[in-house]
């Protein structure tokens, strides 16, 4: 069970953890926040096990030393690892306390460079003894999940679960076994895996209830301003927080435009479940667009409704009006053309593709997105997060832009 930073008094919240408990299973927590003071405290007391929000060493340090365990995070656009093994390297923190784990790891990232084993290669990079990672990526988690009796460790009884390596230090994976049977050798897949077929329900989820057009992106300027002071959302590389900024934009015909100069675009949330209709405008920072264009997903954590971030409204309102024909995805228009899509049929969020395949797409994605100028390391991910409204500072959602430092619902205009 996991759980974010909610007060541990919180009724429904220490019955859920009570009740995880009681049933001899983990509790895990999500602490974005950097105040490490008593609101840290609290939440600590609240029961989580472990924690995997960390971006610094003093983060790690500060779990480990509460009783919980450091789960230090490398995904395809969060690269925590570096800064956090150092409480082990050069604090000299013990080992049996720390967790690798990845976050958010899309299909280029999975076919190009691994999972596991890429966070356990990195580890070492950093300096860790490659066991100690090897520990840090079985045995430890293993243990804290209460499975050391089933995987983790080489030994009787233990699932064989195992990987042939010839290079240690640099995770060189010859052959993979699961359970004693060998499943891939030299980088090839020896089995065959039958396609799931997914139920009815899990597909035709994304509906928009009309077909967008430009003007639903417009955001009306207050009556008689030439410029406007307005909140921003600012993506930090590489990390999942963002910065609550605030910009001047100028009013022209009466409504807010975009700075594409300074870096200031539109983003937009879409209603898809129930096919409301409902737009919430706002703007962004950090995608580094510098042409007409505009990329919309399905993905958004946690409501998964669609996000649109773009520099032109009228490819806004065909990107996700494309995701509402396929069905969900990802996809990116620049001037009225589609120049990449992956489609994610299943409940808009996966795939039904080969991960090959899906990668391949996702290739094109991406550079895609770097000849409309953005130069981020796997920028879809950062945009799949801009609506996760449980991580600082600043998020958009249904409802309007939420102030994740107070939980509280800001005006669009400062």
């Amino acid at each position: 069970m996991n759980f974010p930073g909610v007060a541990a008094n919180d009724p429904v919240m220490s019955g859920e953890i009570a009740a995880t408990v009681k049933a001899g299973k983990t509790v895990g927590g999500h602490y974005a926040s950097r105040d490490l003071g008593l609101p840290f405290h609290g939440y600590v007391a609240g029961g989580p096990e472990d924690d995997h929000e960390g971006t610094r060493a003093e983060d790690a340090i500060a779990r480990v030393r509460q009783g919980m365990k450091a789960m230090l995070r490398l995904g395809s656009a969060w690269y925590d690892v570096a800064s956090q093994i150092k409480a082990v390297t050069e604090s000299g923190i013990d080992p049996r306390n720390f967790i690798l784990c990845t976050d958010d790891s899309h299909s280029g990232t999975l076919v190009h460079e691994g999972h596991m084993d890429r966070v356990v290669r990195h580890a070492i990079q950093q300096g860790l003894k490659p066991v100690t990672a090897i520990q840090m990526a079985t045995l430890n988690t293993a243990r804290h999940f209460k499975l050391e009796r089933e995987i983790g460790s080489i030994a009787p009884g233990r699932l064989a679960d195992l990987l042939i390596v010839s290079d240690l230090a640099a995770m060189t994976i010859d052959e993979v076994y699961s359970r004693g049977v060998r499943l891939a050798k030299g980088g090839k897949l020896e089995i065959d895996i039958p396609a799931y077929d997914y139920p009815k329900t899990a597909k035709n989820t994304v509906k928009l209830g009309k077909k967008l057009k430009g003007g639903d992106f417009d955001i009306v300027a207050p009556k008689g301003a030439n410029e406007v002071r307005v909140r921003v959302i600012g993506v930090i590389e590489n990390q999942a927080p963002t910065r609550a900024l605030e910009a001047d934009l100028p009013v022209e015909d009466g409504l807010v435009a975009m700075d594409r100069r300074n870096d200031v675009c539109q983003i937009a949330l879409v209603e898809r479940h129930r096919g409301t209709g409902g737009v919430t405008n706002a703007f962004v920072s950090g995608f580094g667009y510098m042409a007409d264009c505009a990329m919309a997903s399905s993905v958004a954590h946690d409501a998964h409704h669609i996000i649109c971030v773009g520099t032109n409204k009228q490819d806004m309102a065909l990107a996700v009006n494309r995701l509402g024909e396929v069905g969900g995805g990802v996809v990116l228009f620049s001037k009225g053309k589609e120049l990449a899509l992956v489609e994610m049929p299943i409940a808009g969020l996966m795939s039904d593709e080969r991960a090959e395949i899906v990668a391949a797409k996702a290739d094109k994605l991406t550079e895609a997105m770097r000849k409309m100028g953005c130069s981020l390391n796997n920028a879809y991910m950062q945009h799949s997060l801009l609506a996760l409204v449980v991580i600082p500072e600043l998020r958009i959602s249904d409802v309007g832009l939420i102030d994740v430092t107070t939980f509280q619902k800001v005006d669009l205009f400062v």
